[in-house]
């Protein structure tokens, strides 16, 4: 069994082994997808492949959609020349459900791929010639929220933006001076409307999308090489919208005991890719059942009837309550509280950490206790729902592959929206008491405990890629264990910088406590597990 068209041929092969396959007439889809695209998607990871893809599978078979994806790598070429053409743009979708079960899938959804490529004139110009078209409406991302950034920390230009912006849309080098390039291939067709959709899981995606297409065209306009006219047009929200929206469903890196599951299903060619560039890719994504993505229902060119594949649309407003209740308090932080102590702990599963009765207790506190009576209800999401299905069915899913020590990545930039806006929450109610925090405190301490990079064990570990660790890591590496320190003297000008906690610590009343929790957990091997019992109950 291969994983191609040819391959998918026998049919009862694949059936027979237990994998759902798609049931729609491919040429038919691909012609019309071809002629009339729709849905433009840049990005070709996992969660799209997992999730996305997923979806218009679905509506596919079902009859609701007649055309499919059109799908285009900005960032990686390798990974359109080395996964999707040899697979002829198909992929495996293994879902793993709480309950111990597996289901397989072909997802067959993708009609076209192509390089984001501008010296690649046949596929730049394709990409081109899709943005002209009529039938367009919708173009989506999951670039990562760094892939809307421009400039440099000292507040520059990066240097292939600065050269796309002197140069202007005929061959950008920069990942948004392409998509911008395109804006403007749509633009001079006509000014024909279109929804630029970021699905990546940031705070307010439409505006750094917006904020970063807007700027092109401002700079392109005010050095002559745009119509003035384009600046105009990215900004009315009749013509290109952005809006914002919230996604979410665990899709880790593909893993080793899912390829061996399929080899065992003699399908041929499932090796991995390593590019050049390090980016890691397999013809199959390993993902849960869970999952939820709610979209800001502002389309200028219209939408196809995505909700009846399980897509949430609603007001901007809404959006912003659902990304809060997720990212602020139901599930995000949970996450972070057990990557840092699953590092500490010496644990290599997230699920495994859900059978630690005391960090089962720490994640409940801090999400029912100490998260609940700040979430704003959105309406369309329980909130103590959404918390009960995250720790009773998600996290500790044992057939998730998912690590501490993935999510434990760049920590620094998760904790001021993970943590701290609950503590300005609790700062601004009248009803409630930043001093009743105690167990968000135990996870800034178990930070900086983690940044000494020795486990609770003693012994020593990599800690996860972070931007600031060259930064933070100096408050603490010179403290052994056992040590006798003054935490106050030590910490004062890390636990002041609201830049990382979302609050100066000091002001909000919690640096004693997170020093006394720090100081308790360096005393000796063994002293993280017992300050976390102590404290947790």
């Amino acid at each position: 069994m291969q994983l191609n068209r040819a391959g998918l041929a026998d049919k009862s092969a694949w059936e027979a082994k237990g994998y759902a396959l798609p049931s729609f007439d491919y040429e038919t889809v691909q012609k019309n997808t071809k002629e009339n695209p729709f849905w433009v998607h840049f990005g070709v990871g996992n969660i799209f492949r997992a999730f996305q893809c997923n979806v218009v599978q679905n509506l596919l078979n079902a009859g609701v959609l007649d055309r499919g994806l059109t799908v285009a790598e900005g960032y990686d070429y390798e990974i359109i020349e080395k996964m999707n053409r040899p697979h002829d743009d198909l992929s495996i979708l293994v879902t793993l459900k709480a309950n111990g079960t597996v289901e397989k899938s072909v997802t067959g959804s993708i009609m076209e791929s192509l390089a984001l490529d501008s010296h690649d004139d046949t596929q730049f110009s394709r990409l081109k010639e899709i943005f002209a078209k009529d039938s367009l409406q919708m173009c989506t991302f999951t670039i990562t929220e760094k892939g809307y950034n421009l400039n440099t920390p000292d507040g520059n230009f990066m240097a292939a933006v600065a050269e796309d912006m002197k140069n202007g849309p005929e061959r950008p080098e920069s990942y948004i001076g392409k998509v911008a390039a395109l804006v403007y291939a749509r633009y001079v067709s006509g000014k024909k409307p279109i929804a630029m959709v970021s699905m990546d899981n940031c705070s307010h995606n439409g505006d750094k999308l917006k904020l970063a297409i807007t700027t092109f065209a401002k700079v392109w306009a005010k050095n002559g090489v745009v119509e003035e006219g384009f600046v105009s047009y990215t900004e009315d929200e009749n013509k290109v919208s952005f809006p914002w929206t919230m996604i979410d469903k665990i899709t880790p890196r593909p893993d080793a005991s899912i390829e061996a599951l399929l080899q065992k299903d003699d399908i041929e060619g499932l090796d991995p890719v390593i590019t050049s560039k390090n980016t890691y890719v397999a013809p199959f994504v390993n993902a849960e059942e869970t999952e939820y993505l709610v979209i800001e229902d502002k389309f200028p060119n219209g939408r196809p009837e995505l909700e009846k594949g399980g897509l949430i649309f609603t007001t901007r407003e809404t959006v912003d309550k659902v990304e809060k209740m997720k990212v602020c308090t139901c599930l995000n932080p949970l996450h972070t509280a057990l990557a840092v102590f699953g590092c500490l702990l010496d644990y290599n599963l997230i699920s495994a950490e859900m059978k630690n009765e005391t960090l089962v207790k720490l994640v409940e506190g801090i999400g029912y206790k100490e998260g609940l009576p700040v979430v704003v209800n959105p309406g369309i999401l329980d909130p103590k729902e959404f918390i009960d299905t995250v720790l009773n069915v998600r996290v500790p899913n044992p057939f998730m592959p998912d690590t501490p020590q993935r999510i434990a990545t760049d920590t620094s930039q998760k904790l001021a929206i993970r943590f701290g806006e609950t503590i300005k929450a609790y700062a601004a109610s009248p009803e409630l008491n930043v001093s009743d925090i105690k167990l968000i405190p135990l996870v800034f301490a178990g930070w900086l405990r983690y940044l000494m990079a020795i486990d609770d064990n003693g012994n020593e570990f990599t800690l996860s890629p972070d931007p600031m660790l060259d930064e933070v890591r100096p408050y603490v590496a010179d403290i052994k264990l056992g040590d006798s320190f003054d935490a106050d003297a030590k910490l004062k000008d890390i636990l002041s910088n609201a830049k990382i906690f979302g609050v100066n610590l000091y002001e909000a009343g919690l640096a004693e406590l997170t020093c006394q929790y720090f100081t308790e957990m360096t005393r000796k091997p063994g002293a993280v597990m017992e300050t976390l019992q102590k404290y947790v109950g």
